[in-house]
């Protein structure tokens, strides 16, 4: 398939800034995670179906089915800093430790041809954190040794103090807020290491979490670590010759155990978002059942493909020519998924505050495959 087939208009106002807001209390908007809208796409029958509330996605599944979400935890990325001797500012966005003894981190700067190897970075207010350029690795890329003298949490505490939410600028517009660090992160996070939020797990409350399990209705977790590779632009006409990053990934026995044996059941794998997807896709035997898995996936899903372990999944609404959209596309069938888009552009509107809200803070989408 080609990047121009996943291309449609998606005004700015369409994309939600902020997550669900139903009424003001007295220091912020007042929401609940499961509040957005859920469409539902029957994939074999193609029928589109609109709920007014995610909470319905109960209705579509019973005792034993199994739903898989993404473990991840997201940590303060994102940090500004200011050049030694000209005082320049600068954005840092710290992909991943390399080193903990050596305080080594692979990072990304802006702007990149002002920062060079030896140049000394200052953060905070009173310049207390301090970081050396020691490599190049790609043209925004660079590695930086923070020169901190103190145990290793101790240093963590204080870098990750600097730093705010790493919401992704090419789609949600606006300056961090403290409350993104709570909003951008699922309810369910453990193991850290995303710079991203697997968004379609942000939809999950505790309480609709407890009313699955009081249905019956079992949870697995794996981990993918969610890094900027879902955002940056498709530069090829043909999707055969793009290049996703590497994202690290895990699989535990546990997992597996339990997805298999709902599968050998015949109970239905919801797979909650995209990453689990390529998690599963990555991770699937020669037979079609899930293996433990601990390492790296480039894995990247368009259209057509055939999927081994899920049997639905829950997506977001996600940007044009994105691999997320091409991912969905490719478990729902491309042309329903594509019509899906167009009617939800479509519907209600005359009415904004009914709309389907797109991107991270957005509405959700179940597609049910069987």
């Amino acid at each position: 398939m080609k990047l121009s087939q996943f291309k449609f208009r998606l005004p700015e106002e369409r994309i939600a800034m902020y997550p669900c807001e139903f009424g003001p209390d007295e220091e912020r908007p007042y929401y609940h995670r499961d509040d957005c809208r859920l469409m539902v796409i029957h994939a074999k029958s193609g029928v589109i179906e609109h709920h007014e509330s995610f909470r319905d996605i109960l209705n579509f599944f019973d005792e034993k089915d199994v739903f898989v979400f993404n473990d991840t935890k997201v940590f303060p990325a994102r940090l500004y800093g200011n050049k030694e001797k000209t005082g320049a500012k600068i954005e840092v966005f710290l992909l991943r430790e390399l080193n903990a003894d050596l305080r080594l981190w692979d990072v990304l700067v802006d702007p990149a041809r002002k920062i060079r190897i030896g140049n000394k970075l200052y953060f905070g207010e009173d310049d207390s954190m301090v970081a050396e350029v020691i490599d190049n690795t790609t043209s925004r890329g660079r590695t930086l040794r923070f020169l901190y003298d103190g145990p290793h949490d101790e240093f963590k505490h204080a870098l990750y103090s600097l730093g705010e939410a790493p919401l992704p600028k090419e789609i949600i517009n606006r300056p961090s807020e403290p409350e993104d660090m709570e909003d951008f992160q699922t309810v369910f996070a453990k193991n850290e290491g995303a710079v991203t939020a697997p968004a379609s797990g942000l939809h999950f409350s505790p309480q609709l979490l407890k009313m699955m399990e009081i249905k019956g209705i079992d949870q697995a977790f794996v981990t993918l670590h969610c890094g900027l590779g879902c955002f940056r632009s498709i530069d090829v006409e043909d999707l055969t010759k793009h290049k996703t990053d590497s994202e690290e990934m895990h699989v535990t026995q546990e997992a597996c155990d339990i997805i298999n044996t709902a599968k050998q059941n015949g109970h239905r794998v919801v797979a909650v978002g995209t990453t689990v997807q390529r998690v599963f896709e990555t991770a699937v035997s020669a037979d079609n059942k899930l293996k433990p898995y601990e390492g790296w996936t480039s894995k990247f899903i368009f259209p057509p493909y055939d999927f081994h372990i899920s049997d639905a999944m829950v997506a977001n609404f996600y940007s044009p020519m994105s691999t997320m959209l091409m991912l969905t596309a490719s478990f729902g069938g491309y042309d329903l998924v594509m019509k899906a888009y167009k009617e939800a552009m479509r519907y209600n509107e005359t009415d904004p505050s009914r709309r389907y809200r797109f991107g991270p803070y957005g509405d959700a989408m179940l597609i049910i495959n069987d």
